[in-house]
């Protein structure tokens, strides 16, 4: 009886964490819906709803541009000159370029972008709606016969998603010229054959993939924080266990999409 008794808690045990698993990822699948029509919807963007959603995304962006830039400059330049020496060492200096332009530019920068932007703004975002929440904000602005979601939620998204192509796009553009410089120099006459590199690694394939993973993972950085903020355990006791399993549905979201643009480049 004892060991029936035991067997049944365990089962129970695990269909409730199963319960909690699939109810998780459908509130946020809710939420990304959810988000999507508010975001298609011109009642969003009111003059209040503006000057909210203009701050957002400029405290998600501006003072991130230079930094990231800086850097993805930085480390462009260090993987180019390791990349270049290393080819021709071994006879394959044809290929140093294309090497440079799939690692760094296709793979690196988009997801370094995304946690990026996920570690500097997005679980920051979440925290702050998480307070909102705690303190009754949000269900006093409901029953004001306003709608928390389009006032606190959808800024916090879309200035998540920009911010992560934002820095991408510009980050993948600095890195392009600075790979070209660290490769040819202060001169324009090796422009006809990086533009050929480029066009022979970016085709149109590679470029939907690129695009489409860019946008997924900020869509992943931007909804999970608030996905988590909106419906996991506001206790003190509980909150350590949902940021967790917040973060860990975060990264798992993450190298999907990854795994998946890596098949779809690849193979």
């Amino acid at each position: 009886m004892t060991l029936l008794s035991g067997q049944r808690a365990a089962l129970a045990e695990m269909n409730h964490k199963a319960q909690n698993w699939l109810i998780g990822w459908w509130r946020l699948v809710y939420l990304g819906a959810m988000i999507l029509v508010l975001a298609m919807s011109p009642s969003s963007y009111g003059r209040d709803n503006r000057r909210v959603l203009a701050q957002h995304t400029y405290h998600n962006t501006a003072p991130n541009l230079l930094g990231f830039t800086l850097m993805c400059a930085l480390v462009t330049v260090v993987i180019t000159r390791i990349v270049i020496v290393t080819a021709l060492s071994y006879g394959l200096s044809q290929y140093a370029l294309q090497v440079v332009i799939r690692v760094l530019v296709l793979e690196l920068i988009p997801l370094t972008a995304a946690m990026f932007v996920a570690l500097r703004c997005a679980i920051a975002s979440g925290v702050e709606l998480s307070l909102l929440r705690q303190q009754g904000v949000l269900e006093s602005m409901q029953q004001r016969g306003q709608d928390p979601v389009r006032r606190e939620v959808l800024p916090r998204v879309t200035a998540g998603i920009f911010s992560t192509v934002t820095l991408a796009a510009l980050s993948c553009v600095v890195a392009l010229v600075m790979a070209y410089l660290a490769s040819y120099g202060f001169t324009l006459s090796g422009v006809p054959v990086y533009t050929r590199l480029f066009g022979q690694v970016f085709n149109p394939d590679v470029t939907l993939i690129f695009v489409l993973k860019t946008l997924f993972f900020s869509l992943a950085v931007s909804l999970i924080p608030m996905a988590s903020a909106l419906y996991d355990p506001i206790e003190a006791r509980f909150r350590a266990s949902a940021e967790l399993r917040m973060l860990v549905r975060m990264f798992a979201v993450i190298l999907v999409i990854e795994v998946v643009s890596l098949m779809g480049n690849y193979y």
